[in-house]
């Protein structure tokens, strides 16, 4: 055993902790900031060091606070209003001038990643003594968001900040928001819902052990002063639904899920051996960290078993090996509790019984002590390091969960003096970033099999959320139930659904998963592709082989939203599955824009967004584009506008037309074809330039690096294309489309004897057409052929 006397002076010690709340009924105190709760919890933990308060605070250089659920992702808002650098606001409350200040990425993870990173910094000589803090006042955010005289956080606070962005990476897609997986209880329930399934429960078996597990937790809940819901609450309680227990997302109801409305801070002063003993903090105050990890686990959506969070227990098995102890040696657990799987995943994997007398809880848990935003690990911390001092010698362990079972760190703790080690992490998060992933499907169709789901209660209904593997090869997909089927809600209401056939179908809005095909067809039924009349946002007309369609929204430059997205693709599949239809022309109306792309000021003002499968305007992501579309730009053809003339196989082009990708100049990439396409259409440096600064490029410019076919005058971009259509009109439409199919088919082949070589069916399919018997025929008899399209 490590003597204090034989520590290195730059050993890490924790050294002094500080929690504080506020409940603001029946309070004489004015409602307190996010800043302010953290400078409390801060001035208790510089006294609870012992040492001479004013010298603490004059040594600290380095600050790290964790963000606040109003600062955790781009579109979060502060109703109250917040600092401008929250760490240097908390250090200038305790009289603190730190050197480097810290603003942690989001995450419960970050007290104890924290904690670990700074502890490896003082051992590292590059620091002495540091603070970390964080703390949430959402209860009296929304007690007064909508008051007359809400009180006012805004502060500005000079100085350097180390902001670490937001650490979403990984956390959401696209694929996931469209089926509304958005939010945390949901996202979790697909979790706690494929644990059941691995574990063979009934719904109510399940329900039950959710009860048995956070029971404990509210007894000790309810002996904690800074919990938020210091209620004891039996097992049937917990999980029995009533109208103030509602349900939340299959299984969870509120009492089960993590608790934010809180006012809550916490802080942690941690410091080198020297500087401890310079500043005369007492040896009885020392705590020190013996193992730590910090992982992060497999994309949600990616990962092999939905019922386990392997990293987490890895990175739990990881610090305990890093220790030199066994779970067996822990006298206190803390295991991040924001839904009961986060605590399950962990039991499973380190063979933990979730009724074990030592609890798995030292503050009460996040839905009972309270889920303060990604701070609640610091008040986990904390309580660990003042039951540690009056247990010396024992063992603690914190562990911090972040994201969807995403992110992990832990950490054991003990009085116990021991030389800092730094850890394995690096090693073990390169295995787990190389190990097997799932494959996702993001449009699935077919037969399939449920492995696991959720429906989400709100007001204003449910929804029902699938993801299953489709037989075909077994990749994953979500989906969502259509609201009225009646029949899969039922399956999902079984008490075993699990493994149940169903039947997926790909739509604009996402997958969507019913029972049958039958019941697929009944639901959603599929119409055959046809021109229509009466469409709202764009013009159709038919000349003999040739479509025109306009882009009808002159008002706001011909910017597509997705009714007007739908309408396109719905005419592009008329188009392409008529066989009497051989060229089509798509231009804009009016003579200002052909299209500036995808219209902002509608998805700006909240409106529902998606794309068609077929990719904006219907023909960026479309496959299979076997005859000629001819884009007539006029005027503007910006961001999604100019991929939309991109994927055409034609432009014809205004002499004032202008072409840019844009949409790096709105926070935007150009993902709907434009990256791809554009470096393969004109020379790599020109595409680059364009794409990384939104440069324009006009129409002769266009013409020169062969973006664009032919130039016409102002107001002739129309004509011009219907006449380089009769162009295309006056030769064999099986010869047009075969072209197209080889040219698609030998478009990846790099070697040019190999492309010409290959073999294709279209070729085969040409030679018994009716449309090169007669060409050859009327080449014979000196006479115009009479193109069959057969």
């Amino acid at each position: 055993m490590t003597r204090s006397s034989e520590l290195d002076p730059q050993t890490p010690v924790f050294v002094g902790v500080g929690q504080t709340s506020q409940r603001l009924e029946g309070s004489r105190v004015p409602p307190m900031s996010a800043v302010d709760l953290a400078a409390e919890a801060a001035r208790q933990a510089i006294s609870d060091s012992g040492a001479d308060p004013r010298a603490v605070a004059a040594a600290i250089d380095t600050v790290a606070g964790v963000r606040q659920f109003e600062n955790s992702t781009p579109d979060a808002v502060a109703p109250l209003g917040r600092s401008n650098n929250y760490p240097r606001s908390v250090a200038g409350r305790i009289g603190a001038d730190p050197r480097r200040a810290i603003l942690e990425v989001s995450g419960g993870q970050s007290p104890q990643h924290l904690a670990t990173e700074l502890a490896a910094t003082i051992a590292a000589g590059e620091c002495k003594v540091a603070l970390l803090f964080g703390a949430e006042a959402i209860s009296t955010e929304r007690a007064f968001a909508r008051a007359e005289d809400k009180p006012d956080f805004n502060e500005l606070a000079d100085g350097d900040l180390e902001d670490r962005g937001y650490g979403l990476k990984g956390l959401m897609s696209a694929d996931l928001a469209r089926h509304g997986l958005t939010g945390a209880p949901a996202q979790y329930a697909l979790f706690e819902n494929a644990r059941r399934a691995r574990t063979g429960q009934t719904r109510s078996e399940y329900a039950s052990e959710i009860g048995r597990l956070f029971a404990p937790f509210t007894e000790v809940a309810a002996n904690n002063p800074h919990a938020a819901a210091p209620t004891q609450r039996s097992a049937d309680e917990l999980v029995t639904p009533t109208d103030r227990n509602r349900l939340i997302a299959d299984p969870y109801t509120r009492f089960v899920v993590a608790r934010d409305q809180v006012n809550q801070g916490a802080a942690v002063l941690l410091m080198s051996v020297a500087a401890a003993r310079e500043l005369g903090v007492p040896e009885n105050k020392w705590v020190f960290l013996h193992g730590h990890a910090d992982l992060v686990e497999q994309r949600l959506i990616e990962r092999p078993d939905l019922s386990a969070a392997p990293a987490s227990v890895l990175a739990v098995r990881s610090a305990l090996d890093l220790a030199g102890v066994e779970l067996d040696d822990l006298s206190s657990l803390d295991l991040y509790s924001c839904f009961p799987i986060a605590v399950f995943a962990l039991c499973d994997g380190l063979g933990l019984a979730t009724d074990d007398p030592r609890g798995l809880t030292v503050t009460g848990g996040l839905p009972f002590f309270g889920g303060a935003g990604n701070n609640y690990s610091m008040h986990a911390i904390a309580e660990t390091v003042v039951r540690l001092r009056d247990m010396p010698g024992e063992y603690g362990l914190v562990g911090a969960n972040g994201g969807l079972l995403s992110k992990y760190s832990a950490g054991i703790y003990s009085t116990r003096p021991v030389r800092w080690t730094d850890g394995h992490s690096a090693q073990l998060q390169s295995d787990i970033d190389t190990s097997p992933t799932v494959t996702h499907a993001e449009s699935a169709d077919g037969w399939a099999t449920l492995e696991t789901y959720t429906i989400t209660h709100s007001r204003t209904g449910k929804t029902g959320i699938v993801v299953g593997r489709l037989e075909s090869d077994r990749r994953r997909f979500v989906a969502n139930v259509v609201d009225d089927d009646q029949d899969m809600f039922e399956l999902l209401d079984d008490e075993k659904p699990f493994g149940s056939r169903v039947f997926v179908r790909s739509t604009n809005r996402g997958n969507r998963v019913t029972t049958t095909k039958p019941r697929m067809t009944e639901l959603l039924p599929q119409k055959p592709p046809r021109l229509r009349t009466d469409y709202e946002h764009i013009e159709v007309t038919r000349a003999g082989h040739l479509l025109e369609i306009v882009i009808n929204r002159p008002h706001v430059r011909n910017s597509l939203h997705p009714p007007t997205n739908d309408e396109l693709e719905e005419a592009f599949d008329a188009f392409f599955a008529d066989s009497d239809l051989w060229v089509a022309i798509i231009t804009g109306a009016g003579t200002k824009a052909f299209s500036a792309g995808n219209d902002l000021v509608y998805s700006a003002k909240g409106g529902e967004m998606w794309v068609p499968r077929t990719g904006f305007g219907g023909l960026t992501s479309r496959a299979g584009m076997n005859k000629p579309v001819i884009a007539a730009v006029n005027g503007f053809a910006m961001g999604g506008g100019f991929e939309i003339a991109l994927a055409c196989h034609l432009v014809v082009a205004d002499a004032s037309a202008v072409f840019a990708l844009s949409e790096v100049k709105v926070g935007l990439v150009a993902g709907a074809g434009g990256l791809v396409r554009l470096p393969r259409s004109v020379p790599e440096k020109v595409a680059t330039e364009m794409i990384l600064t939104g440069k324009r490029i006009d129409a002769s410019t266009a013409l020169r690096h062969g973006v664009v076919n032919r130039v016409v005058d102002d107001g002739q971009a129309l004509e011009g294309a219907r006449e380089l259509a009769a162009e295309l009109l006056a030769v064999s439409p099986t010869s047009v489309r075969t072209s197209l199919e080889i040219m698609t088919q030998t478009q990846g082949v790099a070697d040019t004897v190999t492309a010409v070589a290959r073999p294709s069916t279209a070729i085969d399919d040409l030679l018994v057409s009716e449309d090169m018997r007669e060409g050859m025929l009327a080449f014979a008899e000196k006479r115009s052929p009479r193109w069959m399209n057969r």
